[in-house]
């Protein structure tokens, strides 16, 4: 799906089973290189509790962003970027009123056989009826 997105080319897109992202970073770095720009594409409410965990010792967000940058959908609000990271946190802009549209909202809507295709791009609705219907 984030193919149609319209990402800038060359990109590559992977899936892991790792579930932090310093760790799906790390292996990310491992398989595609150290010269490889790893970006990773979040809601603004994830960034959010990214930016906020206490991860038991000072620095660790610095750590994580320099394995990685964010992309950041202001899903729900408006994302503003920490003056310290914003070289390393991008928004993303969503066109359509997009932004206020939750995955879980659209995966609900189709399990319960309820209208969804308003919520998502017409680019991407082929694919997420296959994945999910």
């Amino acid at each position: 799906m984030l193919d149609h997105a319209g990402l800038p080319a060359p990109h590559a897109i992977a899936t892991t089973s790792q579930g932090l992202f310093i760790d799906i970073g790390r292996e990310c770095r491992a398989h595609f290189g150290a010269e490889t720009q790893l970006s990773f594409v979040c809601g603004r409410d994830a960034a959010e509790r990214i930016l906020g965990w206490d991860y038991g010792r000072a620095g660790v967000v610095g750590e994580m962003l320099h394995e990685f940058e964010l992309l950041v959908a202001p899903r729900g609000g408006h994302f503003e970027a920490p003056a310290a990271y914003r070289d390393r946190i991008h928004t993303l802009a969503i066109a359509g009123g997009h932004e206020l549209v939750s995955s879980t909202e659209v995966r609900e809507r189709i399990a319960r056989g309820e209208p969804w295709e308003h919520l998502v791009p017409e680019e991407i609705r082929a694919r997420v009826r296959e994945i999910y219907s």
